[in-house]
């Protein structure tokens, strides 16, 4: 818990060294009521007091108790300030961490994980912030203050105080060996419950399509059942506590009262007033500190989440993302001048996967260059996929090298890598906004730049000129026709994920934004799979005229989308087995021949 405050700003920490000023200040007050306390009672107990006395004694203590808080209620208002300014800085740096994450890391935290801890743990921190340091702060100051205004009024009153402070610690060290293990255990199940609620809402077609709901209602019940019960253990064991304090707190006064009767009845009669005042003083003492050692009892309750909360958000924040930014810019690599633009190289490329031992990729090269078709096909599996997304460095090679206009992709700066890259994903993704804000999404939303950043997708009004560029990406795509027939036309509304259009109209609408860029570089994984035959065909024709000086890598599955491609390479278990265009590659290649075998007519085949 304590790392995670290096985050602090120099602001914060100033704002609360002034709360540590009012703390200190607070337990002043407190602890001075006692001893006007005894000035009543003495002025009250001597003969021939005067009214005023004893009126100016209570004001003070009026002045005092107003003193107290003032002080706590600047204490709560800045603990709270801090607490919430900490808190948003750290689900910012949480979220600018995570979306350098490449696939790796996000297999390895989980989504649902990930939602917890920007959420449910930066909650916890800030709970312990606004209760907890005051706590933490107030308490010892509190206890050794008091310890030292008591520990000469009487050796058998300071005695008793001990023995109940020794026994209330032995009570919190059991419990807290008790729950400390099981707070640390929330947050896991928390994770567990939020994925389990999460995986059957994204899946809920398929639960509908099997009759899974009493399956999926039993997962649930079970993450939900060990959580509550986790939950109502740590709750129960620690409602012990109260009556326990309580329990505690009252013995210790009966003791000082039965000790204060003893010492008065064996005092003088001189010294029987003074006997008494010091009582009242010491009651009032060992109140304060059997309450401080209270106040920090409580401390422990919000400790063991706020610091498992603290750790797993510093997880986050500490994971080094596996692919790290280059240094070479797109002006590095126009005056180097390696190759040409739009060049894609696989020289002796193999990939693993980090959480595999298997290659999935072994000795893969090929060239693509300047306006040229690529097409990759093979069985499921044969790693299609895989292998074009070293191009964007969603993942690095592990052996031998990706090179895009003659660079290798570890030297190129990200931004400027991909910038020049136009990515069709094989699940089409769609943000909540509208046609154009989608449409434009890849180069609009950057344009607009941090200042801006709330103008995303779903706030995004294209120029004139941009909605020119929209339209004519949404031609080649094949997505006009039903734009034009949508409610608002390009101005329609996208659900979150596209729910409201179906898959080809998203997949239709994602090589749209990929074309709107009009990049040296297209990738298409699996693009076209959801498109009927004469829209492939549509799309592919539109692709060839506007983007004719463009490198186009297509993954698919059909033999007419990638037949008139200018080179074919077919892929069999993470392995080239052949090169060529489609003529070649039926005379050469058994693996493509046999595939083109299964989806071509004879007469296509021979045509």
């Amino acid at each position: 818990m304590f790392r995670i405050m290096k985050y602090l700003s120099k602001a914060e920490i100033g704002q609360m060294l002034v709360a540590l000023a009012t703390i200190v200040g607070q337990v002043w007050f407190d602890l001075k009521l006692p001893d006007y306390m005894s000035d009543i009672t003495t002025l009250v107990e001597t003969p021939g007091s005067a009214m005023s006395d004893i009126w100016i004694a209570g004001g003070k203590m009026l002045l005092v108790s107003l003193g107290s808080v003032a002080c706590a209620v600047v204490t709560g208002f800045i603990a709270a300030r801090v607490a919430a300014s900490f808190g948003q800085r750290l689900r910012s740096l949480e979220f600018a961490r995570v979306e350098s994450f490449g696939p790796a890391e996000m297999s390895r935290f989980s989504t649902a994980s990930l939602i917890t801890r920007s959420t449910n743990d930066i909650t916890q921190i800030q709970m312990f912030i606004t209760m907890g340091l005051q706590l933490i702060v107030r308490s010892p100051i509190m206890a050794i203050w008091a310890v030292a205004k008591i520990a000469s009024d009487g050796f058998e009153w300071t005695f008793a105080t001990g023995i109940a402070v020794v026994i209330l610690l032995g009570a919190v060290v059991i419990l807290m060996a008790l729950v400390m293990p099981k707070f640390k255990a929330m947050q896991r199940l928390t994770d567990d419950i939020n994925l389990v609620a999460r995986e059957n809402l994204t899946g809920l077609r398929v639960v509908r399509a099997y009759n899974a709901e009493d399956y999926q209602e039993a997962k649930f019940t079970q993450a939900n059942k060990n959580l509550t019960d986790t939950q109502l253990f740590t709750n129960r064991t620690m409602a012990i506590m109260m009556p326990l304090m309580n329990t505690v707190m009252n013995g210790l006064m009966l003791a000082v009262y039965w000790i204060g009767a003893y010492l008065i009845d064996a005092a003088s009669l001189t010294d029987k007033l003074t006997v008494f005042s010091n009582m009242v003083v010491f009651s009032s003492y060992s109140v304060q500190v059997i309450m401080s050692f209270l106040l920090m009892s409580m401390v422990f309750v919000l400790w063991p989440r706020a610091d498992v909360s603290a750790q797993r958000v510093m997880e986050v924040i500490n994971t080094v993302p596996l692919i790290t930014n280059g240094d070479d810019t797109a002006a590095d690599v126009a005056r180097i001048g390696h190759g040409a633009h739009g060049t894609v190289e696989f020289r002796d490329v193999s990939f693993t996967y980090p959480d595999s031992r298997e290659p999935i990729l072994e000795h893969v090269t090929f060239t693509a260059t300047q306006g040229q078709t690529v097409a990759f096909i093979g069985a499921t599996g044969s790693g299609k996929s895989s292998l074009i997304n070293l191009v964007p460095r969603f993942y690095d090679a592990t052996e031998g090298s990706v090179l895009v206009d003659g660079v290798d992709v570890r030297d190129w700066n990200l931004t400027d890598l991909r910038d020049r890259i136009g990515y069709v994903p094989q699940r089409s993704v769609l943000f909540k906004g509208t046609v154009a804000g989608n449409i434009g999404y890849g180069d609009d939303v950057r344009a607009a730049g941090a200042a801006s950043a709330a103008a995303s997708a779903a706030t995004h009004a294209p120029s004139a000129a941009d909605m020119t560029r929209v339209r004519a990406a949404a031609d080649v795509a094949q997505a006009s026709e039903f734009v034009e027939r949508m409610d608002g036309g390009y101005d329609a509304p996208i659900a979150q994920g596209g729910s409201n259009v179906s898959g080809g109209q998203k997949q239709r609408l994602s090589i749209a934004r990929a074309v709107y860029r009009d990049p040296e570089i297209l990738i298409f994984d699996d693009s076209f799979s959801a498109l009927d035959f004469r829209t492939d065909r549509a799309v592919r024709d539109a692709l060839a005229a506007h983007a004719a000086g463009a490198t186009k890598l297509i993954v698919a599955q059909r033999i007419g989308t990638i037949m008139n491609a200018d080179l074919i390479v077919v892929l069999d278990d993470g392995k080239v087995v052949g090169q060529g265009t489609h003529q070649e590659l039926l005379k050469t290649c058994d693996i493509y021949r046999q595939i083109a075998e299964s989806q071509l007519s004879q007469t296509e085949l021979t045509a």
